[in-house]
């Protein structure tokens, strides 16, 4: 026994020592000019291996530095640049018949910067394991190099998404850890991936790609879930910057592509939500249902079906998209029948409507219907709003209308109940427009008429109120925060010099008529 153990002893000291003594007389940087000249044509760019060492005790080659080009089309900067490269090899084939068989790659640390063109039809990783001019060989026939790989790691990388021609900051991924097993161009294989997202947030993706689109990597087929939390909207880039949209939010998700057509859908659920840049946080989260089908080829794409909930108030969304330019268009349609105006009031904000201090809708229901169309930057909203059985809580419009001494002693109280509102409004960027406005305020009348508020929230309305069979016009000037109610004097002696042109032999001097309405009522 003793004897066996001897002899085992020995052959254990003789492999150390072998594993020891073989690096210092393999030269691992002859095997360079193979792996730089295998990894150059599977890819399609020029690929650059700093000084190689063998470790047989971790069974492969170590690189200091590695580049890989990016595409000419794009810069001639490097589109991976990492600081050391880890090569796994079959040793066997090494040692014996200097035979390079590759079974694992290892990136630590790399940058990759990812750049979409001009136009968003190409990305500058197109075009990787297809034939380019900054390669030392033509790839294999058809763009797919015989090149199969166990494993395939990213540690710790950094990203960086950006779009050319854009004077925007590029987008910066941090923490980026990808897991590929079963590696090939030719066929599908597993992977996942992890990052940081910008300004905080994680995501994560696991599914399946391939096999590669000699043509377009872009268009590679994909079968993913999608995991993000704490995504911060503006930064993130999945939406739009131009959009304004802020907010943080967890998202659910699937991706399915057949590298021409991908379609996707998912819950967000976004609090602090934005909606636009003069807008302030909506205080309540808002959840976003949707499913989307997306053309690769012309960067456009449906949505058949999108549901935006806030509490049980529920807005049904549905259009298309064109992503292929600069700025995104869209033509969508909002429909929402019987929402609750106590669920919608946290939005007003995230909308950018400003109500006077203290005040809040209370109660009541509101339908709607738009079209949002246009580029997000620009866009333009036309529809129609109908509110009822609401009431305007902390704001007395009656003793807003105590100047306009016809509707003074109109006591609304602190309160001002709402029995319906009903308006055609526009909202653009020059500011938003409302017309055919009726409103009707018990304590008041009915309120008919038209008016503007200016992307400052200045007010411009001409109205009028019937009240006891007369027609009361005024004007609201100042803020959506302080509305201030002036009478109409042009309008009201306008009115009552055509009752006189009818010849209304009991019609008082209209000079006194409209002096009467200044004069306060006696208490």
């Amino acid at each position: 026994m003793k004897r066996i153990l001897k002899i085992l002893a020995i052959i254990v000291g003789v492999l150390i020592v072998i594993a020891i003594a073989i690096p210092f007389f393999i030269d691992a940087n002859t095997f360079r000019p193979k792996l730089e000249a295998e990894l150059t044509d599977a890819l399609g760019r020029q690929v650059k291996v700093g000084n190689l060492s063998l470790s047989l005790l971790s069974g492969g080659v170590s690189a200091d530095d590695i580049s890989i080009a990016d595409d000419p089309a794009f810069s001639k900067s490097a589109f991976v640049q990492a600081k050391s490269l880890k090569v796994g090899v079959e040793m066997i084939p090494l040692i014996f018949s200097k035979t390079l068989n590759v079974t694992e790659l290892t990136l630590k640390q790399p940058e990759i910067n990812l750049v979409k063109s001009e136009n968003g039809e190409k990305w500058n990783f197109s075009s990787l394991g297809g034939n380019n001019t900054s390669a030392s060989k033509p790839a294999a026939s058809g763009g797919n190099p015989n090149l199969s790989v166990a494993k395939l790691n990213v540690n710790d990388g950094r990203l960086t998404v950006s779009r050319a021609g854009l004077n925007e900051k590029p987008r910066v991924y941090d923490k980026v850890n990808i897991e590929v097993t079963h590696f090939s161009f030719a066929s599908s294989f597993p992977f996942k991936m992890t990052a940081q997202l910008p300004v905080d947030g994680s995501l994560k993706i696991q599914g399946k790609a391939g096999p590669i689109d000699a043509n377009n990597a872009a268009r590679t087929p994909l079968e993913a879930k999608v995991t993000v939390q704490k995504m911060n909207l503006a930064a993130s880039g999945f939406i739009d910057s131009a959009a304004g949209i802020s907010g943080v939010a967890d998202y659910e998700g699937t991706v399915a592509s057949d590298g021409h057509e991908a379609k996707t859908n998912g819950t967000l659920k976004a609090t602090n939500l934005q909606v636009v840049q003069k807008g302030s946080p909506a205080g309540k989260p808002v959840q976003v249902t949707y499913t989307v089908t997306h053309d690769l080829a012309k960067e456009t794409g449906s949505i058949p079906q999108c549901e935006i909930a806030m509490g049980k108030a529920v807005a049904h969304v549905n259009g298309t998209y064109d992503a292929h330019g600069k700025v995104t268009s869209i033509n969508l349609k909002l429909k929402g029948q019987n929402m609750p105006v106590d669920d919608l009031e946290a939005m007003l904000p995230a909308l950018g409507v400003i109500l006077p201090p203290k005040s809040k809708l209370k109660g009541g229901t509101l339908n709607t219907t738009m079209a949002i169309v246009g580029p997000v930057d620009k866009l333009v909203t036309v529809g129609t709003v109908k509110l009822e059985n609401s009431a305007l809580a902390n704001f007395n419009l009656g003793a807003k209308l105590s100047a306009i001494s016809a509707l003074s002693g109109k006591n609304t109280g602190n309160d001002t109940t709402i029995q319906n509102f009903s308006s055609d409004v526009r909202v653009a960027p020059d500011g938003t427009k409302a017309d055919n406005i009726n409103l009707t305020v018990p304590a008041i009348g009915v309120v008919t008429g038209a008016g503007t508020v200016s992307p400052a929230n200045e007010l411009a309305f001409q109205l009028n109120a019937a009240v006891g069979g007369m027609g009361i016009p005024f004007t609201v000037a100042g803020t959506t925060a302080d509305p201030k109610f002036v009478p109409d004097v042009k309008g009201i002696a306008t009115g009552l010099l055509k009752g006189l042109g009818k010849g209304n032999a009991n019609q008082q001097n209209p000079v006194n008529s409209v002096m009467d309405l200044f004069k306060k009522k006696p208490q």
